[in-house]
């Protein structure tokens, strides 16, 4: 799994859930129910203080761990896992992690 942090565009349903996304220049398709969850990011260290009743955005990162396949692919190709972060006040989403630990290796 390698962990870092690059910008996506992400196209999302109605309802704010991940359909669809470009990563360096090739259009993915989310192939799977996406999921959802909070983390806690490390708030202190940019902000000196959080406001009171800040919630989400401030003190917790949304993050989204989707399975993607190549929209041009002519083939079954295994999905690719991804965890995207939405940063909640500007609405921009960032790459955070590429999952390969299931992907077979061959030597």
């Amino acid at each position: 799994m390698g962990m870092f942090s690059e910008s996506v565009d992400v196209v999302c349903s109605a309802a704010g859930q991940p359909e669809s996304l470009t990563w360096a220049g090739v259009d993915y398709t989310v192939c799977a129910e996406p999921l959802r969850w909070y983390e806690r990011r490390q708030w202190w260290v940019e902000d000196t203080r959080a406001p009171l009743g800040g919630g989400p955005g401030v003190v917790d990162h949304e993050i989204w761990r989707v399975q993607v396949l190549p929209a041009s692919a002519a083939t079954a190709d295994e999905p690719l896992t991804l965890d995207l972060t939405r940063h909640i006040r500007s609405g921009r989403w960032r790459l955070l992690r590429i999952h390969d630990g299931l992907r077979p290796r061959t030597a």
